[in-house]
């Protein structure tokens, strides 16, 4: 004998699979966004190998070199997610009529989604800028 339960199992399947489909392409997003944040970062700051040399040759600390760098390959990132974050809002107000018990202006997946970006950004610059800072300022003046 059936219930009215399995009657609405039945028609609660298509939406379970949907919502696990667009879970796990999220993710997959995220990850690949993760990826593109941390390629485009580290790229941004190996390219300052000579400059921190320099600065190094000259006499500056370690932190006092690496603060402007990681300041500069930030810069980008935080105004790449801001607008990625304006975009998520324009486009879930479209999407708003699928979702289901979330708001369409959700503050904690926007926030969260920003936040892992900037520390993914903030990992890939200060690795290389670390190293740079660690090397012979004359090994990194030959850089290049």
């Amino acid at each position: 004998m059936n219930t009215v339960e399995d009657y609405l199992e039945v028609w609660r399947i298509p939406s379970r699979i949907v919502a696990a489909l667009s879970t796990g392409l999220a993710a997959l997003a995220l990850l690949l966004g993760s990826i593109g944040v941390y390629a485009m970062a580290s790229y941004r700051v190996s390219r300052c190998v000579r400059e921190i040399g320099i600065r190094m040759a000259l006499g500056a600390d370690g932190s006092e070199v690496m603060s402007p760098v990681l300041r500069q390959a930030m810069r980008p990132v935080l105004l790449g997610g801001l607008a990625g974050v304006a975009g998520c809002a324009a486009v879930s107000r479209v999407l708003s009529n699928m979702l289901f018990g979330v708001s369409a202006y959700d503050p904690i997946a926007f926030t969260s989604a920003l936040f892992l970006l900037l520390v993914v950004a903030l990992v890939a610059s200060y690795i290389p800028a670390r190293r740079a800072t660690r090397v012979d300022p004359i090994l990194a003046l030959r850089y290049e």
